[in-house]
């Protein structure tokens, strides 16, 4: 890719259209650059998160937190290192990767993003349905019929500014907040077993893919996509070095603040299914329809049930917009294509609405949570592809100038993205080995291994991304 290609702002509607200022009060500063990482922490409590952390809770008590602190840690690192690359170069994630890989990479790049943004919006379409059905009485299908109309919801709220967005989203996390704060006080969880929780065990092969599902669904690569772009919204001076360090400065407060929320409603569910379920015998609630059913006759009230119904419909509210947004930026960035808002929120949600209208005619509504769960895996193996690239452009000097990560901070970063590559790879080895070892009629089979063969593309694909900066460099030095 020519380094001369002229690339357009990354959601150039709302490109630099909060003023900040480089010097002034704390507060006023604070409140200029809050508002992008509280758009991005709603990935982290969709309805996704809902069906692992309630899994998780129910079959192994309190034993996960542990992993969902790991997760908020690699969260907070990766969306940090996501907003100084769209702060420092101007552009975002995919903008920058078309930029600085091969030309033939970006389709295959694109895809695995596109199928990462509809895993996480068949799980707001899921979870928005399954919310209506608890708390309405309307059928799923309809539910899963209904979601398309919240297409128009976000071309709305755009209409109005960002700042108008962000307080719409931040409004939603509150309710969802809010909501989980009041089940805790119903359910009264043992704090010491709480915090025993906390302490890192090992994982059987069934909590390996309830823990890889909950970094998936906590780490989402789309996330990392969006924060580079969302971060571009405020008007800053890039001639000025002291206001560029400002805005790394707040804008690592902003996602401190808005990811550690999202960490505590995520503990908060997991807490909720381990003191009400697990405690109980119910080790198998992993139905999101069961929990919502089985709070009212456990902890003997009605208001719970209702709460967390409505927590649920704003949780897909939420995430529903997030999703619109990286989705435009994913095909912008990689493609270059920039299409009317609702025709790609259209097909995008068509695609998610896709496999949960199948699940639902040919499985019945029992198979829901079972593909919630298998989404939020989808996101966590689709996440080298958005990390590794990542990772490689914040630590260059060529890239960012003096702002290039230090050395610790890119040994934290290659650690995380070790930790990630690693729990895909057991868990992809031990599905293939796992479905190798079942027999089966020969269409089965041979959909089984032309599964196997894309896990293997990804894999050198994967191999390929991660070694590329490193070849190139030492080539020009060769050259030179």
């Amino acid at each position: 890719m020519s380094a001369k290609e002229v690339f357009r702002k990354s959601l150039d509607e709302v490109n630099s259209s909060v003023k900040t200022a480089a010097t002034g009060r704390f507060m006023k500063s604070f409140l200029a650059f809050s508002g992008p990482a509280y758009l991005v922490s709603v990935g982290y409590m969709d309805p996704g998160n809902w069906a692992t952390d309630i899994a998780g809770g129910s079959k192994f008590g309190y034993q996960l937190l542990w992993v969902l602190l790991m997760s908020n840690g690699m969260a907070l690192l990766l969306q940090t290192l996501a907003s100084r690359l769209g702060l420092v170069t101007g552009l975002d994630l995919a903008q920058a990767s078309r930029k600085h890989y091969p030309q033939w990479l970006n389709i295959p790049l694109f895809i695995l993003a596109q199928i990462a943004i509809i895993a996480c919006d068949l799980a707001e379409v899921l979870g928005f349905a399954i919310g209506l059905k608890l708390l309405t009485g309307l059928s799923l299908l309809a539910g899963v019929s209904f979601s398309i109309l919240d297409t128009f919801l976000i071309l709305l709220l755009q209409r109005y500014g960002i700042r108008k967005l962000e307080a719409f989203i931040l409004a939603l996390v509150a309710v969802i907040g809010l909501s989980f704060l009041i089940e805790l006080i119903f359910s009264q969880p043992n704090m010491h077993e709480v915090a025993i929780g906390f302490l890192p065990t090992s994982l059987s092969p069934d909590a390996l893919l309830i823990a890889t599902g909950i970094i998936g669904a906590t780490v989402m690569p789309h996330n990392l996509y969006l924060h580079s772009a969302l971060v571009q919204t405020r008007k800053i001076n890039m001639g000025n070095k002291q206001h560029v360090k400002t805005a790394l400065r707040f804008n690592f407060l902003d996602s401190f603040i808005a990811l550690n929320l999202a960490f505590l409603v995520n503990a908060a569910i997991l807490i909720l299914a381990a003191s009400v379920f697990f405690v109980n015998g119910m080790h198998e609630v992993a139905e999101i329809t069961d929990a919502h059913r089985l709070l009212s006759s456990i902890l003997g009230n009605k208001i719970a049930p209702i709460i967390f119904a409505v927590a649920l419909i704003a949780s897909g509210q939420s995430s529903t917009i997030t999703g619109t947004l990286a989705g435009q930026i994913v095909m912008e960035g990689y493609l270059d294509l920039k299409i009317k808002p609702w025709k790609r929120r259209l097909l995008t949600r068509s695609l998610a609405i896709i496999p949960a209208v199948f699940t639902l005619l040919f499985f019945g509504e029992n198979k829901l949570t079972a593909l919630l769960i298998l989404s939020q895996v989808i996101l966590s193996m689709q996440l080298g592809f958005a990390v590794i690239p990542l990772i490689h452009f914040v630590s260059s000097k060529n890239i960012m100038k003096e702002f290039a990560i230090k050395l610790w901070v890119k040994i934290l970063a290659w650690i995380t993205a070790g930790i990630i590559l690693f729990l895909n790879i057991q868990l992809v080895w031990n599905t293939c080995m796992s479905w190798l070892s079942e027999s089966c009629q020969t269409p089965m089979l041979l959909l089984k291994y032309f599964v196997i063969t894309l896990f293997m593309a990804a894999f050198f694909l994967l191999i390929y991304i991660t070694i590329h900066p490193f070849y190139k460099k030492y080539f020009q030095k060769n050259v030179e």
